[in-house]
């Protein structure tokens, strides 16, 4: 008989594919980051609890192309400053990816807030346009150019914040109590450059970080950088006091408010 496809796989299949996932070389992305400060209050407010304000309102946006063995990936993010327990650390609030390849691995493991978008990274010359966009909406742009060469950092530990959860069957809430993940990357990078310009940011009914004003800019650069990363599961936390904030993962506001009053939550 042919090999059905979706039937079990054996156990030399299931070990060969680990193994192939712990041996993956370096994978270098071109990638701009812009670092503002916005307003406290703002910053505060979206950042479900343990998670606290670290003590610079900061939001960073991420805008990469990365070369991936046998299709190009856009991807990027949007966070803000955040503290658990005397870590410090980014709460990524929407992360857009170009291929749903990359959604899966991030989302289901260590319930990173991926989405399907639209990520463009364009350079022409010193001209460097960069954005993120989902609905047809570009809701941030970096625009700017460069103004010179940076010191290359030495290699660096950097701290993301997660919330892993699965919503209740029944629609009482959760399965279980989600989960706070602290995830560790170690990031290395081998080019770097200082750009001059500006952060716009668009207004959008699904990506609506046009909340998170820019005060003033205090990071924009280029750069060419890796990283690999681990996570660990920092604790539970309540579902009734994550519930609030539950809809920052979807687009569709009737996919959380179908099921019964807050009062059922688990």
């Amino acid at each position: 008989m042919t090999r059905v496809r979706y039937g079990a796989r054996s156990a030399a299949e299931i070990s060969a594919a680990r193994a192939a996932g712990t041996t993956l070389p370096d994978i270098w992305s071109t990638g701009v980051v812009a670092v503002w400060e916005s307003d406290p209050d703002a910053v505060a407010a979206v950042l479900p609890p343990p998670l606290a304000p670290a003590e610079r309102p900061l939001v960073r946006a991420a805008v990469s192309r990365v070369q991936l063995p046998g299709y190009p990936l856009g991807a990027g993010s949007v966070a803000v400053s955040a503290r658990h327990e005397g870590h410090e650390g980014w709460y990524p609030l929407v992360m857009p990816m170009t291929h749903e390849r990359a959604l899966i691995g991030g989302r289901e493991v260590f319930g990173e807030p991926k989405k399907l978008g639209d990520v463009t990274l364009e350079r022409d010359g010193l001209v460097v346009r960069a954005a993120l966009a989902r609905h047809g909406i570009a809701f941030v742009e970096v625009r700017g150019a460069v103004a010179g060469p940076l010191p290359l950092p030495e290699p660096a530990e950097k701290l993301d914040f997660y919330f892993k959860f699965l919503p209740a069957v029944d629609g009482s809430g959760f399965d279980a109590d989600p989960v706070l993940v602290h995830c560790v990357r170690h990031e290395k990078v081998r080019r770097l450059e200082r750009l001059t310009g500006d952060v716009v940011l668009r207004e959008s009914m699904y990506d609506p970080v046009a909340d998170l004003p820019v005060r003033r800019v205090v990071e924009m650069t280029i750069g060419e950088k890796t990283s690999d990363q681990k996570g660990m599961v920092a604790g539970r936390v309540s579902a009734r006091e994550f519930l609030p904030y539950l809809h920052q993962r979807y687009d569709d506001p009737q996919q959380i408010l179908d099921g019964p009053p807050a009062g059922s939550v688990r």
